[in-house]
Formats: structure tokens, C-alpha cells, sequence
């Protein structure tokens, strides 16, 4: 397993709550499982740091933290910002492969709107999002965008658990805007539509909590 695959699986844990705030990643331990030495663990740590949801705390280790009230409003702030400039800095136009995935998706959150599960839920929205990222031609604004999403994911477990299939009502109204722009192929208003259920879910957010 490389760096980048364990960066990714430890963001999902933390995004998905299995590491919750205040439990301890120990090198050793996450080398033991992963089946490597601890350099790329630590490597893996090491890029993680910078995006605020973990620090390392002496005496202690590395030690997962949930962003403050600031930091939540400062990582929504500047995605609607971002969100934009989505279809404006060298925007991938839209394929027959986007619109199947994101049907796709949208098949999937109908059935989760049945049977909810928040873990399923961030699933879908990670997808979705590496989804919305694929279009994205500019490199420095896709990585922007996806260090800002996985800061703003760390929040949507405790939202999901406390709103239930509530917040899947605005996830399938999202996906159907989005079917519409690229069946249009209208790379502009991806961007816009991102925008708006940005800010729907930032309300949710400020909601659970307490901003």
C-alpha cells in the first residue's frame, strides 16, 4: 500500500467517524495493519496535518482533532467562492461517462433514502465529489477544491446522524441539477449548482453545530 492510499483511508475513517476526536493514530499500529514500514505511515501523517484534523501533541503522538467554529466557517467561505470559478478556469467538458456515474449515484441515493445510512451517505458524497473534481481542469484549483471537501467532510457524519434522511432529500435534488447541466454540457453551470447546495449544506452545518 502506498502513501496515497493510506492518506485516502485514513481521511475516510476520520471522515466516516471510525477515528473519532481525541483517539490516538500510532504509527506502529497503522504499519502493523497496512503491511508496511512506518515511513509511509508517516508520510501519510505528515500530509494529512495541513488540513487541520490531526496534530501531533508531545508526550502524546498524533491525535485526531474536529475543526473549531472558525475553522468550519473559514473552509465554507472560501469553497462557495471556489465553487464559482468551477466552470470558468479551463472547465472539462461534460462526457456520456459523467452523466452514467452520476445517474448512477442518483439510483443509489433513491435507495438510501429508504433504508439511510450515514456512512453509505458519505460515500455517495465522496464519489460525487471525485466526480465533480474529474472535471476540473485546472490543477491548481481541483486541489484546492479537494483539500477544502475533505475539511468540510469531516463535518457531514454528525450532520447525517443528527438530520437522518432528511439530508438525502437535498443530495438527490443535487444530483438531478447535475444530471441536467452535463446533459446540456453546460460546464458553467456545474460550477453554480455546486454553489448553491454548498451553501444548503453549510445552513445544516451552522445547525448541528451551533455556528
Amino acid at each position: 500500500m502506498d502513501v496515497a492510499a493510506i492518506q485516502h483511508l485514513l481521511l475516510e475513517r476520520i471522515c466516516l467517524l471510525k477515528y473519532k476526536p481525541g483517539d490516538q493514530l500510532k504509527e506502529a499500529k497503522l504499519a502493523r495493519e497496512f503491511g508496511v514500514s512506518r515511513t509511509p505511515v508517516r508520510d501519510a501523517l505528515n500530509r494529512i496535518s495541513h488540513l487541520g484534523l490531526i496534530e501531533s501533541r508531545n508526550g502524546v503522538g498524533t491525535v485526531v482533532v474536529g475543526l473549531s467554529g472558525e475553522q468550519i466557517q473559514h473552509v465554507y467561505d472560501v469553497r462557495l467562492e471556489l465553487a464559482c470559478l468551477l466552470g470558468k478556469l479551463s472547465p472539462i467538458t461534460p462526457t456520456p461517462d459523467h452523466l452514467n456515474a452520476l445517474e448512477d449515484l442518483l439510483a443509489r441515493a433513491h435507495i438510501m433514502r429508504e433504508r439511510f445510512s450515514a456512512d453509505d451517505y458519505i460515500a455517495i458524497n465522496h464519489e460525487l465529489n471525485a466526480l465533480i473534481a474529474s472535471m476540473i481542469g485546472n490543477t491548481i484549483l481541483r486541489a484546492m477544491w479537494l483539500q477544502l471537501y475533505v475539511q468540510a467532510a469531516s463535518t457531514w457524519h454528525r450532520v447525517a446522524e443528527t438530520m437522518g434522511p432528511d439530508v438525502v432529500d437535498a443530495l438527490i435534488d443535487e444530483l438531478n441539477d447535475l444530471i441536467s447541466a452535463v446533459k446540456r454540457g453546460d460546464a458553467e453551470s456545474i460550477g453554480h449548482i455546486q454553489r448553491v447546495h454548498i451553501s444548503y449544506g453549510y445552513i445544516k452545518v451552522k445547525t448541528v453545530f451551533g455556528i
